[in-house]
């Protein structure tokens, strides 16, 4: 599915954890650390409760399998590069019209119980594919 006509409409993961090297500090990048996500999509639940079937709406799980992925391999110093990698992915591969991110950084801060980022991005913000060359 592709685009929404329920603007409305979303698909959430809400507090999907993985560990990954996150962080600039030395110790940061010898260590996996816990990361949490929260991420919402656009989705015509109208569309897929017509039919009631998977092929007719996002399917959640693939999407959570393949940020899991992403996550686990990633070594990023900033949860914003995170966040922003990762929503790239999202839109490219699952082709959707926007995605809304936060990626939480749990214990990061003393007496804090976690601390990250939220953002939204659009097809717009993907970066455009290369010209092919001339003949």
């Amino acid at each position: 599915m592709t685009q929404t006509s329920y603007s409305g409409d979303r698909i959430f993961l809400r507090g999907l954890t993985s560990e990954c090297v996150i962080g600039f500090i030395d110790w940061e990048r010898r260590v996996k650390q816990t990361v949490v996500l929260d991420i919402e999509m656009p989705v015509d639940c109208a569309r897929a409760a017509g039919r009631d079937e998977v092929e007719d709406t996002l399917d959640y799980k693939k999407v959570a399998k393949r940020v899991l992925s992403f996550i686990e391999a990633s070594e990023f110093k900033l949860v914003e590069t995170l966040a922003h990698r990762l929503a790239l992915l999202i839109l490219e591969e699952f082709s959707l019209a926007w995605v809304g991110i936060s990626v939480n950084k749990p214990g990061a801060i003393r007496g804090s119980r976690d601390v990250g980022v939220k953002i939204e991005r659009v097809r717009a913000d993907l970066p455009a594919a290369p010209a092919a060359p001339r003949a």
